[in-house]
């Protein structure tokens, strides 16, 4: 029949491979952005701008940035809005910009700079678990991809492990002016609440890999991406701001100089918080939550390397060690999640379909589950 043949145009198989690089391409970019993050914020840190209203006016910007495309570019195939999807959207907006990013930044400040970016590569494990609990993750140990995910999660955290209690000899690679009053301020910060830091650091992780599950389970019932990113930074600014208010009564913390506190704002706030959001909601709807999260490792290698050159941060031996456990884990993750198998999305007469997140983190490929009995 006529209907049955299917001309392929030149060029399709390069274009075909571009659509299954393009989720690894967007992952990888982000955590460029990530680093970069990290860099700006701990200069503006040095002078004197508060995480919590950094938390504040990244979301302030996120939003003056995605609200005006979210509005014009899905106003047809906007959802209507209701409670339960209000109510998630509120949880999302605390789980994150304000749960998230203020316990990570006081955990940092309790333990070290180090310590964080490396405990933070518990957020796969973390995801992974919690999709497994919430059925967003299936695991068969008789099916070598399957089993690789979890062997990688392992490898990943092992890595994270090492960082954090092996450190090593110093690696001189780059040697900048403030070598010895860095180390001397690590030292001393890491003496003081070193539990109380690690906590809120696991706090952290724990905050994060719930953003990425809910925002998941959100997106069936509001799959538009600008709309709830626009949304997500709107709640994270009202609810970050009553925090603030709380924790900081001195009114001159929500000044702001034309120096590197502007900077991290706006960086953060149109990279981390707008574009990151987005861009995170789309690869989840296709690959789900653990891929995303699969890729913070890189942040760490990335912002290990800014930080030698800029801050003049030291590398130490452990440091390296856990980065290749690392990498090697999250590509252990990766190759799993690749070998997922992939459902047809034509259901059949009279099922319903609900797009179901395969997860390989944040943060797989798009698959229709039939059901008779409908979504979640």
């Amino acid at each position: 029949m006529a209907d049955n043949n299917i001309t392929i145009p030149p060029g399709s198989k390069m274009s075909e491979t571009l659509l299954k690089l393009k989720p690894y391409l967007a992952m990888v970019s982000l955590q460029f952005g990530y680093a970069g993050m990290y860099i700006i914020s701990m200069v503006s840190f040095k002078h004197g701008m508060s995480h919590f209203v950094l938390s504040v006016y990244r979301h302030v910007v996120a939003f003056l940035i995605m609200a005006p495309f979210a509005f014009v570019l899905e106003r047809k195939i906007r959802p209507k809005m209701t409670l339960p999807i209000f109510l998630r959207i509120m949880v999302l907006g605390f789980l994150e910009p304000v749960l998230d990013q203020n316990l990570y930044n006081l955990g940092m400040k309790y333990t070290s700079a180090t310590f964080g970016a490396a405990i933070v590569n518990i957020l796969p494990a973390i995801t992974f678990i919690m999709a497994l609990v919430f059925r967003l993750e299936t695991v068969n140990v008789k099916k070598l991809h399957s089993l690789a995910k979890v062997i990688g999660t392992v490898i990943t955290v092992s890595g994270a492990m090492v960082m954090t209690l092996y450190k090593g000899p110093i690696l001189d690679i780059i040697r900048g002016h403030g070598h010895d009053a860095q180390q001397n301020a690590t030292a001393d910060s890491t003496e003081h609440h070193w539990v109380i830091g690690t906590l809120m650091l696991v706090g952290s992780c724990g905050g994060w890999a719930s953003f990425f599950i809910v925002q998941s389970f959100t997106l069936k019932k509001y799959p538009a991406e600008l709309s709830l990113t626009a949304w997500i930074c709107l709640m994270g600014v009202l609810e970050g701001g009553v925090v603030t208010l709380v924790f900081e009564r001195d009114m001159h913390v929500w000044v702001l100089g034309w120096d590197s506190r502007l900077l991290a704002a706006v960086y953060s706030g149109v990279v981390c918080s707008g574009i990151a959001y987005y861009v995170q909601g789309m690869v989840i709807r296709e690959r789900g939550p653990v891929f995303v999260t699969s890729f913070s490792p890189l942040c760490m290698i990335i912002t290990f390397a800014l930080g030698a050159i800029v801050l003049a941060e030291q590398v130490h031996l452990g440091s390296i060690i856990g980065a290749i456990f690392i990498v090697m884990g999250l590509y252990t993750v990766v190759w799993g999640k690749s070998k997922d198998p992939i459902a047809s999305t034509a259901p059949s007469k009279g099922e319903k379909t609900a797009e179901l997140p395969v997860t390989d983190n944040t943060k797989s490929i798009s698959v229709s589950v039939t059901s008779n009995t409908g979504g979640l």
